[in-house]
């Protein structure tokens, strides 16, 4: 927080879009479909559309290398956007997050209670659970509409 302000956006998605996150990211996992013990982090923009997916033994350093590529590749910041992650959110995680000024923060996973208390103080959503229909709403439910 003493970093980086926080996030601003006023992008809004559909729980239909996020809902076809996980499914979007799995397929693109070529390496886990070989080793089947790799962690994903992707960027979506507003539509669901892919934009980055990097894989890692390490979910923190899957979020790296999205973030870094969005830096390099000059798409940065990433405020119009959704994260995802193949494991749990973390309060590091979220940290990341908000120096990209990703508002959107999705997991298949639980989240920590650092992670939902950062994220609430960030102005961050954060979605945890994002599980076939279902998925947990934990902070910043305005940015999910129908």
């Amino acid at each position: 927080h003493q970093h980086f302000p926080p996030v601003k956006s006023r992008v809004r998605v559909t729980p239909q879009t996020l809902r076809q996150l996980p499914k979007l990211m799995r397929k693109a996992q070529a390496t886990f479909d070989q080793t089947g013990g790799l962690h994903a982090a992707a960027v979506f923009d507003a539509a669901g559309k892919l934009v980055v997916l990097r894989e890692d033994v390490g979910r923190h350093n899957a979020v790296d290398k999205v973030i870094g590529h969005g830096f390099l590749e000059e798409e940065w910041p990433f405020d119009s956007h959704i994260l995802l992650v193949s494991g749990r959110a973390s309060f590091e995680i979220l940290q990341k997050a908000l120096a990209a000024q990703v508002p959107i923060i999705c997991a298949v996973s639980a989240p920590s209670s650092l992670a939902v208390q950062f994220a609430r103080e960030s102005g961050q959503t954060l979605v945890g659970f994002l599980r076939g229909d279902t998925m947990n709403i934990y902070a910043g439910a305005r940015r999910i509409r129908d």
